[in-house]
């Protein structure tokens, strides 16, 4: 099994990236070398399954690539556009508690 089996899926998720993806990590160039990459990577994955398993995934921060076990010989091929913003804070740890200040100048006081 090779890219080339996928290369329709691959033109068709080439014509979304160029058309409605924004990101500033990759140019259409680079984001074509990852999807291939990641191709590779699931077809490794998909190949070297277990036997009770149906998938082979590979992702990176901005695509993830799902192939499937299907009906016919040829698995099924899903690419997938994560949401991801460079600009999104980290989340706090759960063990954090924000401070949030009073109205009226009192002290600082902890939620929770």
């Amino acid at each position: 099994m090779t890219t080339e089996l996928f290369s329709q899926e691959t033109a068709e998720a080439m014509r979304a990236y160029e058309m409605y993806v924004i990101c500033i990590d990759k140019t259409p160039e680079d984001f074509e070398a990852s999807l291939i990459s990641l191709l590779h990577k699931a077809i490794k994955a998909y190949e070297s399954r277990g036997p009770d398993l149906r998938h082979g995934i590979a992702l990176d921060k901005q695509v993830t690539v799902i192939l499937s076990q299907g009906d016919g010989p040829r698995p099924l091929c899903g690419i997938y556009f994560n949401l991801h913003s460079p600009y999104q804070r980290p989340a706090l740890p759960k063990t954090v508690k924000p401070i949030t200040e009073s109205i009226g100048g009192g002290q600082p006081k902890s939620e929770g």
